[in-house]
C-alpha cells in the first residue's frame, strides 16, 4: 500500500551486511516491487528515498549504507526505534526472458536482491555479478547463498572473488552466453559502461539511476533531469537502456540539495 504521509513503525530486526552497511526489518505488509523505494524519515533529521531490499508477506527491510549524517543516524538506530514511511514509489525492474544478469556495484546491489527471488520463482536462470572495493564491502553474500542464486564477486583489491571490476565479467558474459536482459545498479559511471556494452551487443538493460530527492512522488522537483525535466522519482528510478543513453547528464553530473552541479 502506497502512503503519501509517514506510517511510523519500529525496528524488527537489525542485520550487519558489511562494514558501515546495515539492513533494517520492518513488521508491515508494504507490496513493493524490485527497484522501487521507500522515502525514510527521521524526525529532526529528514527523509531520504531508500530501495526495498527484502520483503516477504508480513514484513519488509531497507539496506542502509553510512555514508552521511542522515544514514549515519540510521545505522547507529536499534531495534525497537522508530522509523517514519512514505511509499512504496517510483517504477520497476521488469524481468523478461530466461537469462537474466544483475549487476551490483557496491550497496546498489540492494535494489538488484528482489529482482533475483523473483527470477528464482518464476524458474528463471539468473546471475548475480556483485562488485565492491573489498571483500569487507561486499553485501548479501550468504543471503545471495542461502538464496541458491548464481554469484560472482569481484573486487578492486583482489581481497575476494575475481581482482577488478564487476563490468569485466559482464562483458565476457556477454561474448560467452545468450542474455536475454541485463540490469544494473550501482555508481553511475559503473551503470553508464553496463548500458554502453549492452547496446554495443544488442541486449535489452535496465539500470536504477540515483538522484538527491526531497519529496519522492514528484512535486518538489528536485531529482528532475536534463531541461526536460524528467522526474527521476516518478518516470523513474529505472529506465531501459535506449532511454538512459538519451539522459544528457547521466554518467557526467549530478546535482546536490541546492541544485548545484557535481561531477562524478
Amino acid at each position: 500500500m502506497k502512503h503519501e504521509l509517514p506510517i511510523t513503525l519500529p525496528i524488527k530486526k537489525v542485520i550487519d551486511e558489511a562494514e558501515g552497511i546495515k539492513s533494517f526489518m520492518f513488521h508491515y505488509k508494504l507490496d513493493a516491487k524490485p527497484a522501487q523505494f521507500v522515502m525514510a524519515w527521521i524526525p529532526g533529521v529528514e527523509a531520504k528515498p531508500i530501495g526495498v531490499s527484502y520483503q516477504d508477506e508480513e514484513s519488509f527491510g531497507i539496506t542502509v549504507s553510512a555514508i552521511g549524517p542522515w544514514s549515519r543516524k540510521i545505522c547507529s538506530m536499534k531495534k525497537g526505534d522508530l522509523l517514519g514511511f512514505m511509499g512504496p514509489y517510483g517504477n520497476h525492474f521488469k524481468l523478461e526472458g530466461k537469462n537474466a544478469v544483475m549487476v551490483g556495484g557496491g550497496y546498489g546491489t540492494a535494489l538488484l536482491i528482489l529482482l533475483a527471488e523473483q527470477a528464482l520463482k518464476k524458474k528463471v536462470k539468473a546471475t548475480m555479478i556483485v562488485g565492491a572495493k573489498s571483500e569487507k564491502y561486499l553485501i548479501y553474500r550468504d543471503r545471495i547463498k542461502h538464496m541458491g542464486l548464481s554469484a560472482k564477486f569481484t573486487t578492486e583489491d583482489g581481497s575476494f572473488g575475481e581482482k577488478g571490476y564487476n563490468t569485466q565479467v559482464l562483458e565476457r558474459m556477454l561474448k560467452e552466453s545468450k542474455i536475454d536482459k541485463v540490469y544494473s545498479c550501482g555508481p553511475e559511471l559503473m551503470e553508464k559502461k553496463v548500458v554502453e556494452m549492452c547496446l554495443e551487443n544488442n541486449v535489452p538493460c535496465e539500470t536504477s539511476i540515483e538522484r538527491y530527492m526531497k519529496c519522492g512522488f514528484g512535486v518538489c522537483g528536485a531529482c528532475c533531469m536534463d531541461a526536460k525535466g524528467k522526474r527521476l522519482c516518478v518516470e523513474g528510478t529505472v529506465y531501459s537502456g535506449k532511454e538512459t543513453i538519451k539522459i544528457m547528464e547521466f554518467g557526467k553530473y549530478h546535482r546536490d540539495g541546492s541544485a548545484t552541479k557535481r561531477k562524478f
